[in-house]
């Protein structure tokens, strides 16, 4: 996992500001299955985002840290059930951060 700057995270919330999440953590939680879809999409996209449905904040924030844990990924914000994650692709990245 890395730390973005604060231009990066303005441009990344930008860029992510039109689309909708991708992923759906549900009742059963952070699965091996909703794992592999997260690091899927993050190989495709690089910035996501993911709606967590959990039933408080905390439970939220440790299913958000528990995911940027696991697939090495960074958060750029998270305002309420949805949270923005990053990753570089690093094979072939799409994109470019100032």
């Amino acid at each position: 996992m890395f730390d973005l700057n604060n231009p990066q995270k303005r441009h990344l919330k930008a860029l992510a500001h039109p689309r909708k999440p991708v992923v759906i953590v549900g009742d059963h939680g952070v699965t091996p299955t909703v794992l592999h879809e997260i690091v899927q999409a993050l190989d495709h996209h690089e910035l996501i985002k993911v709606r967590v449905n959990a039933a408080d904040r905390e439970a939220r924030d440790l299913l958000i840290a528990e995911i940027c844990a696991t697939t090495s990924a960074a958060l750029v914000q998270r305002i309420g059930h949805i949270a923005t994650l990053f990753r570089r692709n690093h094979e072939a990245p799409r994109i470019a951060l100032p």
